[in-house]
C-alpha cells in the first residue's frame, strides 16, 4: 500500500528531511584528514539530539543482516558503495566517502546521502560523484504527476549507463513516509513508461549508486553489512528524500 500525504504530512516530514540536510552539512564539515569515522557518527548524533529526533538506521535489521546496524549513519569509503559501518579508520587524502543517513521527527522519516572526497580529488573522482548527482536530480525531474517509476528509473539509468559507469544490482531506492523503507521500490534501471503512475502526495528515497568500474555486482564485507565492488574500483552513492506534487517534484532533504 502507497499512502498519499496531505499538505500537513508533506510538512512533517520536511522538518524530519531538515534535519537529515543538516546531519549531512555537518558530516562534511566535520570531515577531514585523519578525523576517523567514528567522530562522523558522533557529530550526527549530535544533531538528532538537538532536534529531538530519532535515527533509523540505528539497531536497523533487515532480512540480509546478521546483526543490528550499530551507528546514526553510514560511512562508505572508496570501495564501499554503501552500508559502511563508522570505525575507528581514520580518514586520508583523496578518500571518496559516502555518507548516508536518515531521521524520524514526530513519526515522520526522511533520508538521504551525499559522496564527497576528502582532501585533495582525483578527476576520475569528481567525474563520478558529479555523475551520480546528475542521475539523481535526472530522477527527481522525472518523479512528475502523472509519470511512472519507470520513468525515474530510466533517467537515473541512462545517465549512468552513457558514462560508463555500473550501476549496483538488487537495490535502489524506495518509498518512504512512516517508515523509512515503504512500498514502491525505485531501481536506479528501468524502462520508461512500466510501473506505478505516480500521483500527487507520494514520497520516495531516490539514491543512485554508481560503480566506476563499470560492474553491476558487489560483495559483502566481512562485518556483514558493508557492500564493496568486486573489483576494487570507486563508487558514489547520493540520495533526497522527494514529494511528487502538482507543483512537481519537491526535495524534503535540504538543510
Amino acid at each position: 500500500m502507497v499512502e498519499l500525504k496531505t499538505a500537513a504530512e508533506l510538512d512533517a516530514m520536511r522538518d524530519a528531511g531538515r534535519v537529515v540536510g543538516t546531519i549531512l552539512d555537518t558530516v562534511r564539515q566535520v570531515a577531514d584528514v585523519h578525523v576517523s569515522l567514528r567522530e562522523l557518527d558522533e557529530a550526527a548524533r549530535a544533531v538528532l539530539r538537538e532536534a529531538g529526533a530519532g535515527s533509523p538506521f540505528l539497531n536497523y535489521r533487515p532480512s540480509f543482516a546478521a546483526t543490528p546496524f550499530p551507528a546514526v549513519i553510514c560511512t562508505s569509503v572508496n570501495d564501499a558503495i554503501v552500508h559502511g559501518i563508522p570505525d575507528d579508520y581514520r580518514l586520508r587524502d583523496g578518500d571518496l566517502l559516502g555518507v548516508d543517513c536518515g531521521a524520524v521527527l514526530d513519526g515522520w522519516a526522511g533520508d538521504a546521502a551525499i559522496s564527497f572526497v576528502v582532501g585533495t580529488p582525483q578527476p576520475a573522482d569528481s567525474l563520478l560523484i558529479d555523475t551520480a548527482e546528475q542521475a539523481l536530480a535526472a530522477g527527481i525531474a522525472a518523479a512528475v504527476v502523472g509519470a511512472r517509476i519507470g520513468d525515474i528509473s530510466h533517467a537515473i539509468g541512462t545517465i549512468a549507463r552513457a558514462a560508463g559507469y555500473g550501476i549496483m544490482e538488487d537495490f535502489g531506492g524506495h518509498g518512504i513516509g512512516r517508515q523509512m523503507h515503504e512500498d514502491p521500490g525505485v531501481p536506479n534501471e528501468g524502462r520508461p513508461g512500466r510501473g506505478m503512475r505516480l500521483r500527487h502526495g507520494m514520497t520516495f528515497a531516490i539514491e543512485p549508486m554508481l560503480i566506476a568500474g563499470g560492474r553491476d555486482k558487489y560483495r559483502t564485507a566481512a562485518d556483514g553489512w558493508t557492500l564493496l565492488t568486486t573489483d576494487g574500483s570507486r563508487a558514489a552513492h547520493v540520495e533526497h528524500t522527494i514529494a511528487v506534487t502538482d507543483d512537481g517534484p519537491r526535495i524534503l532533504t535540504v538543510p
